[in-house]
């Protein structure tokens, strides 16, 4: 369910106190915790995607793009550009894209001043196009496509191509259709290779250990902010890039992304805490909430039993070819059956099941009322059927699965017990 830092570019003062353990992060990003200094770098044995798989899925994307009578591909900067061509790029205001073409190699526009940074990023393609300050990005998008053959038909743009690019291009060239490029990006993205298992299973196996070393050093008095920020500065030693730990106390915890109020643990305080951490651009999410420093009361107990129950019930209805809609209603019957709801009233959960997951924190896939989508083999989502109780506490388990050829498999444990967070 987190919120994830670089899903952001810039937040205004009030939104950035509500994800006040990313602000503390930001803030001791280079404090030193003794309670690190045991830990190692996991990623020793990490492998990036590949040159070739990148290859693979450029020449899957054009067989997309056959299929579906578009004739190219348009990549603003963002997560879609990374996926195919391994290149991240600020995305100012300076238009910079990447084309691919139904047939051919991949091209690229750029600012011409831009031009020899640009080129050694470049791993796909060779050809990259400039435009010089006072000239027209567009009509140089406009043409390549010309001298690629392309003077008519569909062209896709990927979802997060900002529409200002959208407007000069089809100003620039009327005779051609601007069209969504859902059918090409989405099937790429969703299902996942053995290559981004791999990196997604060591994200999280990094994120359980940042957790794990939070909760044992969890003292009386501490912020939530301090919690968050010590998290996160684990999940960096054990070699990932933190995404930001979200951490809630007491009634704030009933708050999906959290309150503005000051929060600090005391005994018996429910401490949720929703963390995250990238390795090589792959990203993981995991919620914990366990019950600081004294026995659980009986409530606590029994909505924290409840809510494993309906991430079990979720978990189980993940199954290859039914609709992704199936794994929020199974565990949203669990918390209606007991009292809860319905639909999202509160208490209750007061959002979808669960998210896709990838390079993005929240991807396709979502388990969710109302998409029909069958889940396949390679899809990987989270199981988080929260239990908002207003005014008193929240219960959040989060974990993501993957599909295998056998059904679903978690990527972390679930945890045994309000007592023991860890599988």
């Amino acid at each position: 369910m987190s919120i994830k830092r670089r899903d952001f570019i810039k937040l205004s003062a009030g939104t950035t106190a509500l994800f006040s353990g990313f602000g503390a992060f930001a803030a001791n990003s280079h404090q030193h915790y003794p309670e690190l200094d045991g830990l190692k770098d996991m990623t020793d044995d990490v492998t990036p995607i590949t040159l070739e798989e990148r290859m693979q899925r450029v020449a899957k994307a054009q067989r997309l793009m056959q299929k579906n009578h578009i004739n190219a591909l348009i990549l603003d900067s963002g997560t879609s550009l990374d996926y195919f061509t391994g290149i991240t790029w600020w995305p100012s205001e300076r238009t910079m894209v990447a084309i691919i073409p139904a047939e051919g190699e991949v091209k690229y526009v750029c600012p011409a001043f831009e031009s020899d940074r640009f080129h050694e990023l470049i791993k796909i393609g060779k050809e990259v196009r400039t435009w010089e300050e006072h000239e027209s990005p567009y009509k140089v998008i406009i043409q390549t496509l010309k001298d690629n053959g392309i003077i008519s038909g569909d062209i896709g743009v990927e979802e997060r191509l900002r529409f200002f690019v959208f407007d000069g291009m089809r100003k620039a060239a009327p005779n051609l259709n601007f069209i969504s490029g859902d059918p090409i990006t989405v099937p790429c993205r969703l299902i996942k290779s053995p290559a981004e298992i791999a990196l997604l299973q060591k994200a999280n196996d990094i994120t359980l250990a940042g957790i794990q070393v939070g909760i044992n050093n969890l003292k009386e008095g501490m912020s939530n902010a301090e919690l968050g920020a010590l998290i996160s500065a684990a999940q960096n030693k054990l070699g990932g890039r933190s995404d930001g730990a979200l951490v809630n106390i007491g009634v704030s915890s009933a708050l999906p992304h959290g309150s503005i109020k000051p929060q600090h643990i005391k005994k018996g305080d429910i401490v949720l805490m929703d963390c995250g951490c990238q390795v090589h651009g792959y990203t993981s999410d995991i919620t914990r909430t366990i019950v600081f420093g004294a026995e659980p009361t009986q409530r606590q107990r029994e909505i924290w039993d409840l809510e494993k129950k309906a991430q079990a019930a979720g978990f189980a209805a993940a199954q290859i070819g039914q609709p992704c809609e199936k794994v929020d209603i199974a565990a949203r019957k669990v918390l209606t059956d007991a009292g809860f709801g319905p639909g999202y009233k509160l208490p209750g959960c007061p959002h979808r099941t669960g998210h896709g997951i990838g390079m993005d924190g929240h991807e396709w896939g979502n388990m969710v009322l109302g998409n029909k989508l069958p889940i396949q083999v390679g899809m990987c989502f989270s199981v988080e059927p929260t239990i908002a109780i207003p005014g008193e506490f929240g219960i959040r388990l989060e974990d993501c699965a993957h599909i295998t050829p056998e059904g679903p498999k978690w990527f972390s444990k679930p945890s045994l017990s309000i007592d023991q967070p860890f599988g």
